[in-house]
């Protein structure tokens, strides 16, 4: 069913960042920090696939991103709703569901056998597609997506996640480079600012935090060479 509420952007942002916080999908650690896909250091990781083991905190977050598509994309801007392999796909899966449109699901690579595919499920030419994912760090990876799905000779011109990491500078303009608009409900600094309000973790973290989210490649660059 299509949600019929439409909460302002900044409830949906705070909302969701006290939702992750609450089933512990962020992590926070400044003493030994994550390493992430990139091999870089960060004393941030977040893991949004916990969500869908939370039937309650998942409905609403799906509501969220709905909502927000629509709000920001239009009532009938979409025919299809893909899901990027793997953390996309029950997403995806949720959001069509709301949306009452096909779903589909995008492969990382050809699966190397039968019609060596990368496009799951139906999605013909001339659809306006809708690319949705867990979360995104610098725009990069839905690149790939947005191509093998224009491919098809569908369009894609919007992607939207649970979570940005909202610190790179560059990640809007890469995605709106290749012609997709990013939609999101919360970033790293919704998850800050939640965080010191329920007082998650102790005051030194946090400013370690905020101080790699304030300029991360520095932070990285002073501990990759540690």
């Amino acid at each position: 069913m299509i949600p019929a509420s439409f909460p302002p952007k900044e409830d949906i942002a705070r909302l969701t960042a006290r939702a992750l916080l609450e089933i512990q999908a962020v992590h926070f650690n400044a003493d030994t920090p994550f390493t992430l896909a990139s091999g870089l250091p960060s004393p941030t990781y977040i893991d949004c696939r916990k969500l869908i083991s939370y039937p309650r905190i998942r409905s609403v977050l799906m509501d969220f991103l709905s909502v927000t598509v629509l709000r920001e994309a239009g009532m009938e801007a979409f025919d299809n709703i893909a899901g990027g392999e793997t953390a996309g796909i029950p997403f995806a899966a949720l959001v069509a569901e709301r949306l009452a449109l096909p779903m589909t699901y995008v492969r990382k690579k050809p699966k190397g056998y039968g019609r060596n595919a990368r496009i799951e499920g139906m999605m013909t030419e001339g659809q306006r597609v809708l690319l949705v994912e867990d979360l995104t760090t610098d725009g990069g990876s839905k690149l790939s997506f947005v191509d093998a799905i224009r491919a098809t000779g569908a369009s894609c011109a919007h992607t939207a996640v649970i979570f940005y990491y909202g610190i790179f500078p560059e990640t809007v303009g890469k995605l709106a480079d290749h012609g997709v608009t990013l939609h999101h409900l919360c970033t790293w600094w919704d998850v800050l600012a939640e965080a010191r309000a329920q007082g998650c973790f102790d005051a030194a973290t946090l400013r370690e935090v905020e101080s790699f989210l304030n300029d991360p490649r520095a932070w990285q660059a002073a501990r990759s060479q540690a």
